[in-house]
């Protein structure tokens, strides 16, 4: 369903004095939550005024009027700081609790967590973890469903699995094509870590038959699972948009009338304006591992 401003008079956990996290609107921020208190209401309006716990402006806690679609209660709190490959969590730097998933359990405990914004991994001792839950219409949920590869993740494994003739996404390190995957078969193995493939869609210079490509196998992935669609996405969420020949990854900025929206494309910093038929769910393929990335909140 499209994102509802709800009246603020009906959400009691919203009130003044409340704690509450707060996400943001500015979509290279997607995915982060911000703890904080609301200290004031905007009249005739659905917003609030919050006070940052972890944010400063100038020396003194960062104060800033917030709609109320952006923010949530805190999460119940957790006693198990223990997590397993592939769980969703929230890991706490910056100010905020950023959205990743575990990709390594080290010693110690000590974990590696993956940022899909950052496409990056990096460091955190379980007290800077939480398990990763959504408030959706009023209620929290468990993390999202992880889609898991049982085949081992070596490259005779990924060698194996991409045979002649599999269906396969290449993506591109060349400058105008990051964040971009595009359709094709696996021709043949070359050596260890290469195929050469032959795209769905992009065709020769000439145009007499689809262009072929030798790519290294860091470049090639499964085709995606089907995912569940929706009737709608939403504000900030994660999407493939299908343009160029391509699925581009990207974010929906804007939610405009007759199921059309406008998508950003960090990759190439441009927004084009998308019909839903044109996209699809996000989807990382990480380790071995298709995850999908979470819905944004809503009330």
């Amino acid at each position: 369903m499209a994102l509802r401003k709800p009246n603020l008079a009906h959400h009691s956990c919203f009130e003044i004095g409340a704690e509450v996290e707060v996400t943001s609107a500015d979509h290279s921020l997607r995915g982060t939550l911000f703890p904080a208190k609301i200290i004031a209401r905007l009249c005739k309006t659905n917003k609030v005024v919050v006070e940052y716990k972890s944010l400063e402006a100038t020396d003194v806690p960062l104060r800033e009027s917030v709609d109320i679609v952006l923010l949530r209660p805190l999460p119940p709190p957790e006693n198990d700081h223990s997590f397993d490959f592939g769980d969703e969590v929230d890991a706490f730097f910056s100010g905020g609790w950023w959205e990743g998933v575990i990709t390594q359990v080290a010693q110690g405990p000590a974990y590696w967590v993956y940022f899909r914004f950052a496409k990056q991994e990096f460091h955190f001792q379980p007290s800077e973890l939480r398990r990763h839950r959504e408030w959706v219409n009023g209620t929290w949920l468990p993390p999202r469903e992880v889609l898991l590869n049982t085949e081992a993740n070596s490259s005779k494994a990924r060698m194996k699995k991409f045979s002649k003739g599999t269906a396969v996404e290449v993506s591109s390190d060349e400058d105008g094509f990051q964040g971009a995957w595009f359709a094709a078969t696996v021709v043949s193995a070359i050596g260890q870590d290469k195929y050469l493939i032959e795209y769905k869609s992009l065709r020769t210079e000439d145009d007499t038959d689809f262009l072929r490509e030798e790519v290294d196998i860091q470049h090639v992935r499964p085709h995606p699972p089907d995912a569940v669609m929706t009737d709608s996405f939403n504000l900030n969420e994660e999407v493939d948009a299908f343009c160029n020949d391509g699925w581009w990854e990207g974010v929906i900025s804007k939610v405009v009338k007759g199921s059309r929206y406008k998508v950003y494309f960090k990759g190439t910093e441009d927004e084009v304006e998308l019909q839903h038929s044109d996209l699809r769910p996000r989807q990382d393929w990480i380790d071995g591992t298709w995850v999908r990335a979470s819905q944004v909140y809503d009330f």
